[in-house]
Parts: C-alpha cells; sequence; structure tokens
C-alpha cells in the first residue's frame, strides 16, 4: 500500500495521465491528484516525474518495502524540506514550520547562512537558516529508508542550442506551445484572475488566458507605479481591472508578517508588494496565474545583454540575478566570518555542467537554478499560500524550457533587446508597444522611503539594537545606514537585506 503523506501544487496534464493510468477523471481534485501521484509511481517509479507537468512537491510512504519517497519538481516551484532527529528519524515538509513542530526538532540558527545572504539576499542551496534543516534541491527526489537517505537527480537543464530555426519559427513554437499549455492550467469550472504590471510576460499570459480580470499594485510616486501601463493593457483586451494602492506605512507594518511566512528571510524588496498583492486578490477571488520563468529562460535581463563581455570570466564572479556584497565588506561588517564560505562555491558544478555553452546560456543556467528556486518561487508560493491563494505560473512549464534550452541566443538578447523571439511570439496576440516595451522590473519606492523619517524608525531601532550585536559590528552597519541617509542610494539594498534578517531572526528566535 503507498499512501500519499504529503503534498502541495497543481498536476497540469491531469487528463491524459488519469486516461493512461485508468483514473476515474469525474474525481474532484482532492482525489485525483493524490490518486495520480500514487498510480504514477507504481507505473514509473523514480522516473514519474518525467511524465507529469505542473508545479509540485509532495512524500510518499511505500508500506510494502518500508520506503519514503520524496519529490520536488523540475524547477522547485513548491518548497520541500527534511531534518533528521537526533534519533535518526526523518521530518520532513513542504514547511519549515511544521517540521519544527514535530518531536525531535531542534531550533538552532545556521549563522553561516548570513554569510551567504549579505550576497544573495536569499537562502541559495541545500541549506537553510535552520541548522539542520534541508531543501531537497529542484529535480531531485529523496529516498528515505532503513535510516538511511539517498537523493538523486532526475532533471537537470540543458542546452543544446539549434541553428536551424528562424526568429520566427521559434516564436511561433512559443506561440503553439502555450496555446497547448493555457487549458491545462486550470478547469472550466475554476475561475482564475491574472496578475498584471506593465511587463510582456504577465501581459502575454493574461492575453492567452481567459482570465476576466487582472490585479496590480501602484503607488501614488509616479516614477515607481507601472499600473497605469497595466490598466491600458487590461482594457485593451476587454479585462475588468483592479489596482491596489500600496502606501509606505502599509509596506513598513507587514514586513514581520512576510518574514514570518517566509519561514526565512528575503531581501527581496518586491516580496512586501507582492504579499499585499496576494492578500488584495485573496478578497475576491482564489486562484490566480503570475508570469514567471519567461526571463531566465528566454533572457529577460538587462545584464544578459552583457553576456558575451563577460565570457568566461563568469564562473568567477557571476552567482545569480544579485550580488550586493562583496566578501571584503562582509569581512568588515560580520562579528563572525567564515572563510570558506562562499557564494561561488554553490554555482561551481553548474559551471561545470555548462562547460562549453555560450556565456548568456551559463547565466541563464545559474539563476534557474540559484536565483529562481531560492527567491522568486519561494516568495510565490509562501506569500499566496499565506494569503489563501493559490497561484499557478504556465510560463514554468518543461516544455516552455525546452524550447528556451534549443534556442540560439542571438534569439534571446541583442544589442537593442532581450526576450527577442519571447516578445515577438507575444505580439502575435499583443501591440508591438506591449510586446517590446522596455523591461521595467518590479520596482519599488523602497529606496526612497527608507531615508525618510516617518518611515524608518523600525530599520534604525534594529540597527542599533543588542539583537544587531550579536551578529554585525553596529558601527559599521550604521555608517552604511548614515552613508545612504546622506545620498548613497545604492547603499538601500545592503540596509534592507540586514533589516529583514534581523526581522526574520526576530520572529523566530526572539518572539517564539
Amino acid at each position: 500500500m503507498i499512501k500519499v503523506q504529503e503534498y502541495s501544487g497543481h498536476i497540469r496534464n491531469w487528463e491524459a495521465l488519469c486516461g493512461e493510468l485508468g483514473i476515474d477523471k469525474s474525481l474532484s481534485r482532492e482525489e485525483r491528484e493524490p490518486a495520480i501521484l500514487i498510480r504514477a509511481y507504481e507505473a514509473w517509479g523514480n522516473k514519474m516525474a518525467d511524465h507529469m507537468h505542473g508545479m509540485f512537491a509532495f512524500a510518499m510512504w511505500d508500506e510494502e518495502e518500508q520506503k519514503l519517497f520524496c519529490l520536488r519538481d523540475q524547477f522547485g516551484t513548491k518548497p520541500f524540506y527534511y531534518y533528521e532527529t537526533a534519533e535518526g528519524k526523518l521530518l520532513y515538509g513542504t514547511s519549515i514550520r511544521k517540521i519544527m513542530e514535530q518531536p525531535g526538532f531542534v531550533k538552532e540558527l545556521n549563522a553561516e547562512m548570513l554569510q551567504i545572504y549579505l550576497s544573495l539576499t536569499y537562502a541559495a542551496g541545500e541549506n537553510t537558516f535552520f541548522k539542520g534543516v534541508k531543501k531537497l534541491l529542484p529535480g531531485r527526489y529523496l529516498i528515505w529508508q532503513d535510516g538511511k537517505i539517498i537523493i538523486e537527480r532526475y532533471f537537470t537543464p540543458e542546452f543544446h542550442p539549434d541553428d536551424s530555426k528562424s526568429l520566427e519559427e521559434w516564436a511561433d513554437e512559443i506561440h503553439t506551445t502555450l496555446q497547448k499549455i493555457m487549458p491545462e492550467v486550470k478547469t472550466e469550472d475554476e475561475k482564475a484572475d491574472s496578475f498584471l504590471s506593465g511587463g510582456v510576460d504577465s501581459s502575454y499570459v493574461l492575453a492567452m488566458s481567459d482570465a476576466q480580470k487582472a490585479d496590480s499594485c501602484g503607488y501614488d510616486d509616479e516614477r515607481f507605479d507601472e499600473s497605469g501601463l497595466a490598466k491600458q493593457t487590461a482594457e485593451l483586451l476587454g479585462r475588468g481591472f483592479s489596482r491596489r494602492r500600496v502606501t509606505p506605512e502599509e509596506y513598513f507594518a507587514i514586513v514581520p508578517y512576510v518574514m514570518y511566512h517566509m519561514e526565512q528571510p528575503l531581501g527581496d524588496a518586491s516580496a512586501i508588494v507582492f504579499a499585499i498583492g496576494c492578500q488584495a486578490t485573496a478578497e475576491h477571488t482564489k486562484l490566480c496565474y503570475s508570469g514567471e520563468g519567461a526571463d531566465e529562460f528566454f533572457g529577460g535581463y538587462n545584464m544578459y545583454r552583457n553576456a558575451e563581455r563577460y565570457g568566461d570570466n563568469l564562473k568567477n564572479f557571476y552567482v545569480g540575478n544579485t550580488n550586493i556584497m562583496k566578501e571584503d565588506e562582509k569581512k568588515r561588517i560580520l562579528r563572525h566570518y567564515y572563510d570558506d564560505v562562499l557564494p561561488i562555491n554553490l554555482v561551481k558544478e553548474i559551471y561545470e555542467e555548462t562547460e562549453g555553452l555560450d556565456p548568456l546560456s551559463k547565466m541563464s543556467d545559474v539563476d534557474i537554478q540559484i536565483w529562481l528556486e531560492g527567491d522568486i518561487y519561494l516568495n510565490v508560493d509562501k506569500m499566496s499560500t499565506a494569503a489563501g491563494l493559490e497561484i499557478r505560473m504556465p510560463l514554468t512549464d518543461t516544455r516552455i524550457f525546452d524550447i528556451a534550452s534549443r534556442m540560439p541566443s542571438k534569439y534571446k538578447v541583442n544589442s537593442e533587446q532581450n526576450k527577442v523571439a519571447f516578445r515577438t511570439a507575444a505580439a502575435k496576440v499583443l501591440p508591438d508597444e506591449i510586446a517590446f516595451r522596455k523591461k521595467l522590473g518590479f520596482i519599488v519606492p523602497i529606496r526612497i522611503w527608507m531615508a525618510d523619517d516617518r518611515y524608518n524608525q523600525d530599520v534604525r531601532a534594529k540597527f542599533h539594537s543588542e539583537m544587531a550585536e550579536k551578529f554585525f559590528n553596529v558601527d559599521e552597519i550604521n555608517a552604511i545606514f548614515d552613508e545612504y541617509i546622506a545620498g548613497s542610494s545604492d547603499n538601500w539594498r545592503k540596509i534592507w537585506t540586514i533589516y529583514t534578517f534581523l526581522v526574520w531572526y526576530e520572529e523566530y528566535f526572539v518572539k517564539r
């Protein structure tokens, strides 16, 4: 007998799998998806995920073999954690807090993780901020049997550029593939909204979906507000539009909630706005589309246009989308510095896997394996779950990645544009001024707000606290803060990263 012990996710190709595995399609989703997991495991064993599309992480107990089988999807859209107790028991689940509540768990800070965090702004790799709690990394399965853990990798992002196709042919393949995927993302009886910014990814998803309403966040400061562009897109597509105005007071007030539900600190300033957006959207729907994945797959970040210039030197410094503090600065501000804990160590194997590929493919692979899992997908899962909202990401799909893995880099970025082929595909259903609009990013006025004494009092207090003294040379971090107040706006990300760690630490090690 096999029983599903833990499951989070959505299986897209459920209808085809039900037919293939002999499962009644009329079952409710709550009955259907566990049945699919069990039958797929019986049919294909450890290779079951090769037959599945969607977002998933799960654990199943095989009573006959006395074996636990855990698996995380190819890109890590859903989290999965595990912990071995002193008595040899394995604790596991899609939430760290669930593990913490179980007998045998001992809460200890993994202080070395702070060193990684100060550079990347998220907990990258398999370790977490809780000593002994590990992430099952994307594209892996874990077997626990006879008190032993075995972890195997079943999916590795690979790139095999194919020069035989034209730009238009690549765009056609993206478009026809997304046309095939969209009907799988939800059933006919489900109703979904769609998150919408001013960018092409969310606009394309909205255009290809049956969502009747788009949801966006905005600010009073027009320099940072994309909601006007989003509203124009929604109106052009004949969809309803909802805008959530985010104030600095609300932004700072919700930071402890975000860090608690995130379970690990996250220094991505947009995560706070995303949490507010999830709460607002959950007021009128329980299901929403979002456009994550295309930037990393198809060359969406402006820095990717520098890939050729970086060349082989990438392996010496590129550790992902963010790298805000160098080692010399961390040595200066940290009370304890570990010489062997370096962000570059997290990506050495990735560079070995991509040896011989062009620089853009190497950068993309690092971001797919490190940044997406550690920041983007963590944020989407944790903040939506906390709000009671389910988010599905049509562009994060192995069939979409398959196209990106074969596409030459010249159709991803050029000197003028990023995501060239993807934008060309989007232009089939969007006006050129939307499909080819310059990437703005999910920008937040935090760099302005945090310099304002009306809003930064908690930041100041934490930077001078006894709690801060445990980890930092407080004179050094306050010097960074003073430079920022004096006009060095580039320092805002360093301050925010330190601050979010301190808020998270207070939530998990001071209050609880």
